[in-house]
């Protein structure tokens, strides 16, 4: 069975690049691009590994993460962080809400597979 990846991501053009390169390497990915309702969605069917946006409607990706790492059953998820703002600031604010690895935006196709292959195999 492949892996499963949720992606909150509110900008189309990214939702798009990124499904089709997981998807590609044979990951199953689902989308969801509302903050407000990300934990809600997250609940009903944990995946494998969240890419999470950093600035999304209603909430953001840095209080979606701390709410997830408040609960036993999301604590130890893998969290991929996307930002299109890879100042100093950002990268600590991710580490210290309990982020597993941060990427900025632009990012290379082969670096983003990379990253979630080691994610999800759990591969440091």
């Amino acid at each position: 069975m492949s892996k499963h990846v949720l992606l909150i991501e509110d900008e189309p053009n990214i939702i798009e690049a990124i499904s089709f390169i997981l998807s590609r390497e044979g990951l199953h990915v689902e989308t969801h691009s509302d903050g407000t309702t990300a934990n809600d969605r997250l609940r009903a069917n944990t995946p494998d590994l969240l890419i999470l946006d950093v600035m999304l409607p209603g909430k953001s990706g840095y209080d979606i993460l701390r709410d997830l790492r408040e609960e036993a059953a999301t604590a130890q998820l893998p969290v991929l962080m996307l930002t299109a703002r890879g100042q100093t600031r950002d990268r600590e604010m991710a580490e210290r809400a309990g982020v597993s690895a941060f990427m900025s935006k632009p990012f290379s196709n082969a670096e983003m597979v990379r990253m979630v292959r080691s994610l999800v195999n759990g591969v440091p």
